[in-house]
C-alpha cells in the first residue's frame, strides 16, 4: 500500500489555480478517439474512485424522470465495473448517495433504494463470475431494512473474491467519516486503550470506513463539475483528478480508458521533486 512520504512539500493553490489544473484533465473537443490505448500495468492506477454524477440532468434533457435517469446510470455502472475488472484495477470505489442525498424527495429516495436492492440481485452473478468483492461504505444503518439486507447478502456471497474490490459509498460523506473516526478514538483514549500521542495518520485510517484498502491514485468526476462534493476527503490527498464532461450515464469503457491513459501521462511526486539527472550518469 503505497504511503505518503515524510516531511512533504505543501502546495497551497487558489480556487481558480485549482479549477485550471482541473480543466487540464478535460477532453479536447472533437469526435472521441476511437479507442484509446490499452494501459501498461505498471502506470496503472491501483484505486480508482468516480463520483458518478449526472444522472438526473441525462434524463432531464430526454424528458424522462430522474428515476430512468438512475436506471440507466446503473447500466454504466456495469460497463465500467467489467473494464475496470478486464484493466486490472484493483479498488474500484464508486459514489452512489451521499449522506446529503437523504435531502431528495422521497419518491426519489424510494426509487434509488429499490435500484439498489435490484443491483445487488441482478448482479450478483456478474461479480461472482469476475471474483469481484463487494463491500458498501457509509452510513448503512440509514439504508432500509431491506436494502440493507440485499446489500449484506452480497457481501457475505463474494468475501472471497480476490480478483478486485468493489466499494459503493451509499449514504456516505467524508465529514461524516471523519467526525466518527475522532469519536471513535476519543473513546479510545477515554478507555485508556491508547495514548493522545500515539494518534497518527496510521490511527485516523484504522477508524476509516475505507480501513485496509489503498488510497485512490485516481478521482474520476462526471459532468464536467469541478468539485469533490465531501467524497473521501482523507483519502484522496495526493489523487490525480480526471474531469469527463459526459454525463454519468454517457461514460463507457472508451471513457474509461481515456482516464487511465491520462492518468499514465501523469508525473506522481507527492510533494517532493525529482532529482536532476546524474551527468556522469549520462555519459
Amino acid at each position: 500500500m503505497n504511503r505518503l512520504i515524510s516531511a512533504p512539500t505543501t502546495i497551497v493553490h487558489t480556487p481558480a489555480q485549482l479549477a485550471g489544473l482541473a480543466l487540464r484533465s478535460l477532453p479536447e473537443s472533437g469526435p472521441p478517439a476511437a479507442s484509446p490505448p490499452r494501459v501498461e500495468t505498471a502506470t496503472l492506477p491501483r484505486h480508482v474512485a468516480i463520483i458518478m454524477d449526472g444522472n438526473g440532468r441525462w434524463a432531464q434533457q430526454r424528458g424522462l424522470s430522474r428515476s430512468e435517469g438512475h436506471r440507466e446510470g446503473a447500466r454504466a455502472v456495469r460497463r465500467v465495473v467489467t473494464q475496470a475488472r478486464n484493466r486490472g484495477v484493483e479498488v474500484l470505489t464508486l459514489y452512489a448517495f451521499s449522506a446529503q442525498n437523504w435531502r431528495r424527495p422521497g419518491a426519489e429516495i424510494e426509487a434509488l433504494m429499490a435500484l439498489l436492492i435490484e443491483f445487488c440481485h441482478d448482479e450478483r452473478s456478474l461479480l461472482e463470475e469476475q471474483a469481484i468483492c463487494f463491500r458498501v461504505i457509509g452510513q448503512r444503518e440509514r439504508l432500509s431494512p431491506e436494502a440493507r439486507g440485499a446489500v449484506e447478502l452480497l457481501e457475505e456471497s463474494t468475501i472471497d473474491n480476490g480478483a478486485m474490490q468493489l466499494l459503493v459509498a451509499l449514504s456516505y460523506g467524508a465529514r461524516e467519516e471523519l467526525v466518527r473516526a475522532a469519536r471513535q478514538l476519543c473513546a479510545e483514549v477515554a478507555a485508556g486503550r491508547l495514548s493522545p500521542a500515539d494518534i497518527d495518520e496510521a490511527a485516523v485510517e484504522r477508524y476509516l470506513w475505507t480501513a485496509g484498502v489503498p488510497d485512490p491514485d485516481l478521482l474520476i468526476r462526471t459532468s464536467g463539475e469541478l468539485r469533490v462534493s465531501n467524497f473521501l476527503l482523507w483519502q484522496i490527498a495526493y489523487a490525480e483528478l480526471h474531469v469527463d464532461q459526459r454525463l454519468w450515464p454517457e461514460f463507457d469503457a472508451d471513457a474509461f480508458d481515456a482516464a487511465l491513459t491520462a492518468y499514465a501521462g501523469r508525473e506522481r511526486r507527492f510533494g517532493a521533486i525529482q532529482a536532476p539527472p546524474d551527468p556522469a550518469q549520462a555519459r
